[in-house]
C-alpha cells in the first residue's frame, strides 16, 4: 500500500541539470581541468562531496576538499538567487505533488543538494507546505547509489520501505532506491539519454502519465 512518496529534486522537481553543467564547466575551467560530459554525467544524483573527492584524487587538485565543495555550492546558491537563474519546475510535477498530498500520502524531498538549496527551491516554487520532510545527502554517510538517503527519509516519515515509492531521474538515484527496498518511478528528464533508469519499476516520460491511483498499486 502506498503511504509515502520520496522525490529527488534535480531533474525530478526542477529542470536544473543544464545549469549544474554550465556552472560546473566554468569551475572545471577555472581549476584547469578537462572533465568529459560522460564523466560529469556519472556524478548526477551524487553528493558534491562524492564528486569533488573523486575529481580531487583523479586530477591531483591542490585545493582542499572543503574548499572545492564550498566554492561549488556557493556558486550555485548565488546563481539560484540571481535574476539570471533559468531553473523551472518540471512540467506536471506540482500537480502530482498536490494530488498525492490530497490523498493523504506523506511526501519528502531527498536530494544530494545541500539543505539550504532544497529549502530555497521549495520556497521559490511554493511547494514547501506539501512536504513533511526535507533530507539532504549531507545527513548520511554514503552518497547515492547507496540507499542511505532514502532509508533516512523513510525513517523521518515513519513509513516502511515497502510502502514507499521513490521518484528519480538518475542512474545513481534509481540504484539507491532499489537498494533501499523501495519501488521506483524513473522519469526521463534528460533529452540526451545519458542516464540508464531502466531498472526502475516504472519509467515515464511525463508526469501526466501518473497520478495517485496509478501509483497506489
Amino acid at each position: 500500500m502506498l503511504k509515502a512518496v520520496i522525490f529527488d529534486m534535480d531533474g525530478v522537481i526542477i529542470d536544473s541539470e543544464p545549469t549544474h553543467m554550465k556552472l560546473e564547466n566554468e569551475t572545471y575551467k577555472k581549476l584547469g581541468i578537462e572533465v568529459t560530459d560522460d564523466e560529469h554525467h556519472s556524478f548526477v544524483g551524487a553528493t558534491s562531496n562524492y564528486m569533488w573527492e573523486a575529481l580531487k584524487n583523479k586530477y591531483k587538485l591542490n585545493q582542499t576538499l572543503e574548499e572545492l565543495i564550498e566554492y561549488d555550492r556557493n556558486k550555485y546558491f548565488k546563481h539560484l538567487n540571481s535574476d539570471e537563474c533559468e531553473i523551472i519546475l518540471i512540467d506536471g510535477v506540482k500537480e502530482l505533488i498536490q494530488d498525492l498530498y490530497e490523498n493523504g500520502v506523506k511526501l519528502a524531498i531527498a536530494s544530494s543538494s545541500p539543505l539550504d538549496v532544497i529549502y530555497a527551491i521549495a520556497k521559490k516554487f511554493q511547494i514547501e507546505e506539501y512536504f513533511e520532510a526535507f533530507v539532504t545527502g549531507d545527513y548520511v554517510k554514503r552518497s547515492k547509489p547507496e540507499p542511505d538517503i532514502f532509508i533516512f527519509a523513510a525513517e523521518k516519515l515513519g513509513v516502511s520501505a515497502e510502502n514507499c515509492i521513490v521518484i528519480e531521474d538518475s542512474h545513481n538515484g534509481v540504484l539507491a532506491a532499489k537498494k533501499a527496498g523501495m519501488k521506483c518511478v524513473g522519469i526521463n528528464s534528460d533529452p540526451e539519454g545519458s542516464q540508464d533508469i531502466s531498472m526502475a519499476d516504472l519509467v515515464i516520460n511525463k508526469f501526466k502519465e501518473v497520478n495517485y491511483n496509478k501509483l497506489n498499486y
